[in-house]
């Protein structure tokens, strides 16, 4: 134990996640932003296979599309859908940053909220679209 009190009252890091930092909402949209980059990519190798397929022939389509239709091949795709368009929505928040705009608490939480919310309306709005074509 230390006997000087001033290394005792030092704030600690914010990265000791637990009883000692309560999360926000700005750097949970952080996280969420490097991990829908991650899924995007990995994402786009199952978009890629698809096209693949398509070039292969009939054969290998029926076969690549018959995963792509079932429920858990339309899950991915959901899921791959919601974290491009959080990305790019949450992407155009980081420009306005980058140029000096929305900087300031309130309009950074303001502007998160906003990301999450469009994000999902642009997610179910383009799943309605494209069942409905």
């Amino acid at each position: 134990m230390s006997t000087n009190k001033s290394v005792d009252k030092r704030p600690l890091s914010p990265f000791m996640i637990g009883p000692f930092y309560k999360p926000q909402l700005t750097s949970m949209l952080s996280i969420t932003h490097r991990l829908t980059g991650l899924v995007i990519t990995l994402g786009s190798l199952f978009i890629a296979g698809w096209l693949i397929s398509l070039a292969a022939g009939p054969y290998w389509y029926s076969g690549y599309a018959y995963h792509m239709l079932a429920w858990y091949g339309q899950a991915l795709l959901f899921a791959w859908s919601w974290c491009t368009l959080f990305h790019l929505c949450n992407g155009i928040r980081h420009l306005g940053w980058d140029v000096g705009f929305g900087l300031d608490l309130k309009t950074a939480y303001l502007s998160g909220y906003t990301v999450v919310i469009v994000s999902a309306v642009l997610t179910i709005a383009v799943w309605i679209l494209a069942y409905a074509a």
